[in-house]
């Protein structure tokens, strides 16, 4: 006699039932956590984007975000069980995450008007993947600024250096040795 296999088969994934809305999942959870909060959702081509505003915002941020975060990859835990291929879900609280992206890119403007000044190399950072993805599109099209990102991560963090181009062949300058 077989003993049924631990491993859904292609048949018992067929029958689960259609993903949830990620709206209600959020509500949902913010319900079973006592928050009176509300949902709001914007989608983009790739990404549906969740807007919560509640009156306790920090209990729901936590510290620099971690909690918001936390919430995040939960909530994508649990739609991508239900369909592989659903769209990716961003949480948002009173526009935190707004906020710190215009925080992110104020201070690149900055490193990045020393470079053009001084012409030296600035590193800055430590920033998360989606802080440096942000650093890299802002400046994927600058004729004179070049962003690379160090090697060796703290934590999922990792430092940046902001370089003049090469005028010649739009590269960077290379690393001066000290």
């Amino acid at each position: 006699m077989e003993t049924p296999s631990a491993v859904p088969t292609t048949e018992t994934n067929q029958s689960l039932p259609p993903a949830p809305d990620p709206k209600e999942v959020v509500e949902k959870i913010l319900t079973g956590l006592g928050l009176d909060a509300t949902v709001t959702r914007h989608d983009t081509e790739n990404r549906v984007c969740l807007q919560i505003s509640t009156s306790e915002p920090g209990r729901l941020i936590g510290r620099r975000g971690q909690t918001l975060a936390q919430l995040q990859f939960l909530v994508n835990r649990i739609l991508l069980r239900f369909d592989p291929k659903a769209p990716r879900v961003q949480l948002d609280c009173q526009n935190y995450r707004n906020r710190l992206r215009e925080d992110v890119l104020n201070k690149i403007k900055q490193a990045a008007e020393k470079v053009r000044r001084w012409g030296e190399p600035v590193v800055i950072g430590p920033y998360n993947a989606a802080d440096r993805r942000l650093i890299h599109e802002h400046f994927r099209n600058d004729p004179e600024i070049e962003t690379v990102s160090e090697t060796g991560e703290e934590g999922g963090m990792k430092k940046m250096t902001l370089r003049l181009r090469t005028p010649a062949t739009g590269t960077a300058n290379p690393a001066p040795s000290s």
